[in-house]
């Protein structure tokens, strides 16, 4: 845990300001969920919420039956990083954070196909060294929300509607696995 030498008083209806900085660097934006826990000596820690790591292997093992069905990379993202992935390049993507862009496209609830030679391409990776050429995001919708991607990643075979589809399949069924 990582002092941050902040100090903050809890108002009469027992609410803390978190610091817009730190919820900058956190990632945390407005009416996300956060899960609080508390330990022995005192403390109360925050932890944002990821209603697709409830998945957990579930999305994994999504991940890879659709991967054994095209030769594209599969990644299942929540709102910030990629959770669960499969095939070329899988291992690398786990962890890695979403692109700010992507964030954006996931507030809008965008299903996108993208070439990066058009103008409107985006990384969805950020710090990511293999750059695909061809991204398919359908966003997962679970109880009206926003909660994550399906994306269909290419570095060199063009994606069509054919994997548009899945991705939007993939979308739609783990938003409803995730209201159940």
């Amino acid at each position: 845990m990582k002092a941050t030498g902040i100090i903050r008083r809890i108002d009469d209806l027992g609410r803390i300001v978190i610091p817009k900085e730190i919820r900058k660097t956190m990632h945390i934006r407005e009416s996300d969920p956060l899960e609080i826990f508390t330990e022995r000596d005192g403390a109360i820690i925050l932890k944002k919420y990821s209603p697709i790591g409830e998945l957990g292997n579930s999305a994994k093992l999504y991940a890879e039956s659709i991967a054994a069905q095209i030769p594209h990379t599969i990644c299942i993202c929540d709102q910030d990083c990629v959770i669960a992935a499969a095939g070329p390049n899988a291992k690398k993507l786990i962890g890695k954070l979403l692109d700010e862009k992507a964030e954006e496209a996931l507030i809008d609830r965008k299903h996108i196909l993208m070439d990066r030679e058009k103008e409107d391409f985006f990384p969805l990776i950020l710090d990511f060294p293999e750059v695909f050429r061809y991204v398919c995001l359908s966003t997962i919708i679970a109880e009206s929300e926003a909660v994550g991607f399906v994306c269909i990643l290419s570095i060199e075979d063009e994606l069509d509607d054919q994997e548009f589809k899945i991705a939007k399949i993939a979308s739609d069924f783990l938003g409803k696995q995730l209201e159940t």
